[in-house]
């Protein structure tokens, strides 16, 4: 018979978002993709009184398929609907997910605002 504890690890372990190394700066709650680091010195965060606002980057030698993939499953898990190819809303916010390919690999720009109505 499994303990409570063990039951708790395992419901855990399956809804925690697959393949995740850490969370995205400035955006506690959305995890990084594997593959992919914090970009220092880009971006901007700060609160408004209509809401937090985030621009912020990360990069990594993965491909645009595998990010969108990624945060497609992973979102919804977090409450998060899509709207559209890298676009979602969640209660007040509206996160847009966007991938730029380089030299180095994959750029991925998350930019969260407050919904507008």
């Amino acid at each position: 018979m499994l303990s409570a504890l063990r039951i708790a690890v395992v419901f855990a372990a399956l809804a925690a978002p697959a393949l995740a190394e850490g969370f995205v700066r400035g955006i506690d709650d959305l995890p990084l993709m594997e593959g992919l680091t914090d970009v220092q010195g880009a971006g901007t965060v700060f609160d408004s009184a209509s809401g937090r606002i985030v621009e912020t980057f990360a990069a990594g030698p993965v491909d645009a398929a595998s990010v969108a993939t990624f945060y497609a499953d992973t979102l919804p898990q977090l409450g998060w609907r899509a709207e559209g190819p890298g676009a979602y809303v969640r209660e007040d916010e509206h996160l847009t997910i966007t991938t730029t390919e380089n030299a180095a690999g994959l750029t991925v720009r998350f930019s969260l605002t407050p919904e507008t109505e």
